[in-house]
């Protein structure tokens, strides 16, 4: 399909512009943030990538891949650590004009009205009042939210806020749309019927801009939308796999060509991580080894629904992973942590988009409560160091107790505060349900005189 014809926007782009540049160009780009013990987190390594005119370009990853920090950086609102930015063939010392940004969140004033909180970026521009009020309300009927001007944020469903802050990004007649995860919060239905919208403006010319980059943890709506999808690998992310998408608009998603890519994609996406230079692969799926490996917060309850899921009809143990995606109404960014921890616990295989129950996950699907219990805990002592650290030094100390920063501490040394915290909480749920060990939240301590 040849670009859409895009309305000229009104405001200029930066200044020297070079002639016939892509919009964007990342070469080598590497982010390093700095902890409290002033030990070094990698997030991005070595990412080099463009935006052409006329394209929209999807940014696939799971969490930690650092999909939200590159857009950062590409808005000129983070400065790399290393690596070159250009914007328009020019360097990026800054935030860029022409760039605009849609959030998951909405970002909405709550007391500002529809055309206030639209007319917002307007002012920040200089825009004269008169021509500022014409153009907002030009964006605010191109979305569809014509007659709601004068309501505000808390009278609109989460789809009219999210249209709300997608007026407010087109208003300004950026070049470039950045898109972080804009769909993500919404309903099934809803986010479908904006995706569509976008899609159709964007065919018509309709929208004032240039090129979209959109990060998405679902795979089909990056299939359904984008002419190109980057894959990032994780810890630190780095540009894995790059997938055009030939196919035509309006995209089906029964068409055997779009279920084709969707399952590659699925593919790509577990395969084991092939380490780069100089680096360990991860263990189970998770960056990390040992005591040291970063777990998903997965609550004990998905993953026994999942287990379940997949042992009954139609699955009967094993499943395509875009289609169990499709029965369960999970994106891959819910789906893959879950179903690796199941491989990580031994209860469940990843191969080439499929998952399958071993006999101890079929076994599992089987058993009643206690049963069941009684096993995962078996398992998580087996192949999750961490937990077998917890235990050991619980039965070590004469009061078996041991607070919460004997091991978040520990854990801090090889990954952010965060992924720490994230691990810690996913252990604590895991080991109780296992009935390894107890945890008081009241005075952060784990114990063994009350398991689970």
């Amino acid at each position: 399909m040849n670009p859409p014809t895009l309305p000229t926007p009104h405001q200029p782009g930066p200044p020297r512009a070079v002639a016939g540049a892509p919009l964007v160009v990342l070469d080598g780009v590497r982010q390093v943030f700095q902890k409290a013990d002033r030990a070094e987190l990698v997030v991005l390594d070595g990412v080099s990538l463009t935006i052409e005119r006329g394209e929209i370009v999807g940014l696939l990853g799971r969490s930690g891949s650092g999909k939200s920090t590159l857009l950062r950086i590409i808005a000129g609102l983070l400065q790399p650590t290393a690596g070159s930015v250009r914007w328009c063939g020019q360097p990026v010392t800054g935030p860029c004009e022409g760039i605009a940004m849609v959030f998951q969140s909405f970002a909405l004033f709550p007391w500002l009205t529809v055309l206030q909180n639209v007319e917002l970026g307007l002012d920040a521009l200089g825009v004269a009042p008169t021509d500022g009020r014409r153009r907002a309300l030009a964006a605010i009927d191109l979305i569809g939210l014509d007659g709601f001007e004068s309501a505000y944020p808390r009278e609109l469903s989460g789809g009219m806020r999210q249209r709300v802050g997608l007026a407010r990004a087109l208003v300004v007649h950026p070049r470039l749309l950045l898109m972080d995860e804009p769909f993500s919060g919404l309903d099934v239905l809803t986010a479908e019927t904006l995706r569509h919208e976008i899609i159709d403006r964007w065919i018509e010319g309709r929208l004032p801009i240039e090129s979209i980059l959109m990060v998405t943890h679902n795979i089909e709506e990056a299939v359904q939308m984008c002419d190109r999808v980057l894959v990032l690998s994780t810890h630190p992310g780095r540009v894995a796999t790059e997938i055009r998408v030939p196919l035509q608009h309006p995209r089906h998603r029964l068409d055997p060509s779009f279920r084709a890519l969707v399952d590659h994609i699925y593919g790509l996406m577990t395969q084991p991580a092939t380490a780069h230079a100089g680096a360990a692969p991860a263990t189970g799926g998770f960056p990390g080894t040992g005591v040291r490996m970063a777990l998903p917060r997965v609550s004990t309850n998905r993953l026994a629904g999942l287990v379940e899921a997949l042992a009954g009809p139609p699955f009967h143990g094993e499943a395509d992973l875009p289609e169990l995606a499709a029965s369960l109404r999970l994106t891959a960014g819910e789906l893959f942590p879950t179903a690796e921890t199941l491989q990580l616990l031994r209860l469940a295989e990843l191969a080439e988009g499929d998952v399958r129950l071993t006999e101890v996950g079929r076994r599992f699907a089987e058993l009643d409560v206690d049963a069941r219990k009684r096993l995962f805990g078996e398992h998580l002592l087996a192949y999750v160091p961490l937990a077998a650290l917890i235990c050991r030094v619980l039965d070590e100390r004469p009061d078996h107790r041991a607070p919460f920063t004997r091991f978040s501490e520990e854990l801090e040394d090889g990954m952010s505060e965060e992924r720490a915290e994230d691990t810690m909480r996913a252990i604590i749920n895991w080991g109780r349900y296992g009935e390894l060990f107890g945890y008081d939240e009241e005075t952060r301590q784990f114990n063994l005189e009350d398991p689970g």
